[in-house]
């Protein structure tokens, strides 16, 4: 009798090994798409990139539930969005950030995969919190390379290593409020320790982007930082979502304002303070050049 029960045990999990290896093979998994002069490309390159950034940045005592990052390439915006990354609790069990690049009323967007490829290694996706989703929002699949997600990939993984994540993108409009109180219902409902990062850029200005309201210079520069990109960043701090949207579309102050007003107001439905900027500054820093892109690093605790 205990030969025939061993024989069946064995025969039980031979077959459960075939089923999860076909599964395994089936998972889709989303691949890079980006250059490496996006972020570095091999493991070793960006663990010594964020292990000096690291170094570099002062201790961060933050616990925060949400934050909004930058996307440009690591070389212009990465220290920023890094910083950001830093604030976040450490105990999450979900991470979900939204990017943008759409238009006004262009949806909400999600990967569809059940992973992500990552220079560090792969992040699962979190299929229960998309399940949930497509359950109470209309969703797009996202089948676009993009890199207002893409950069933020390795940061998750390095601060996260074994946490799941979720990849979405938000078009600035009432869309993007709808879906922060989503996923405020969600971490409520399916009992999640989530944080949300909302990925965007602020004033793209420049003859490159067809954007000179106060033509070239100091002046011009000036006013990007001290007023189109101040407006919307104060709104973000204080929680004044409508008036970020507008800001964003409106102004050109975001070209990516649905991410950052769906990560906002997740953190003011979680009960979040107003936001605290870890940082800003433009491109002009980093490369002069007649065109320049602001950057800003906001964390909500």
């Amino acid at each position: 009798m205990n030969i025939f029960f061993s024989f069946i045990y064995t025969i039980t999990h031979f077959f459960i090994k075939i089923i999860n290896g076909r599964y395994m093979m089936k998972k889709k998994i989303r691949r890079r798409s980006l250059p490496p002069g996006w972020y570095p490309d091999s493991e070793r390159a960006v663990r010594n990139m964020l292990e000096k950034w690291q170094e570099e940045l002062a201790l961060e005592s933050l616990n925060a539930i949400a934050g909004i990052v930058p996307h440009a390439g690591w070389e212009f915006s990465g220290k920023l969005a890094f910083s950001v990354f830093r604030a976040l609790r450490k105990d999450a069990d979900s991470v979900i950030v939204v990017g943008g690049h759409l238009p006004t009323g262009g949806g909400i967007f999600a990967a569809p995969e059940g992973g992500y490829e990552t220079p560090l290694g792969l992040i699962d996706a979190d299929l229960e919190l998309l399940d949930f989703l497509r359950k109470n929002i209309s969703l797009r699949e996202d089948i676009y390379s993009d890199n207002t997600v893409e950069t933020q990939l390795p940061f998750i993984k390095y601060s996260f290593p074994s946490t799941k994540a979720l990849a979405l993108r938000a078009s600035p409009s009432e869309e993007a409020i709808e879906l922060g109180e989503l996923l405020h219902r969600a971490s409520e409902e399916l009992n999640k320790k989530m944080v949300v990062i909302g990925s965007t850029d602020l004033t793209h200005y420049g003859i490159s982007f067809g954007f000179t309201p106060k033509g070239y210079g100091k002046e011009a520069e000036k006013w990007v930082k001290e007023v189109n990109d101040r407006r919307i960043i104060d709104a973000l701090l204080m929680f004044r979502l409508e008036e970020a949207i507008r800001l964003g579309v409106k102004e050109k102050a975001a070209c990516s304002a649905g991410g950052a007003v769906a990560a906002a107001n997740y953190a003011k439905l979680k009960g979040a303070g107003e936001g605290q900027l870890l940082g800003y500054y433009t491109s002009l820093e980093i490369h002069p050049a007649e065109s320049f892109v602001g950057y800003a690093g906001i964390a909500y605790e």
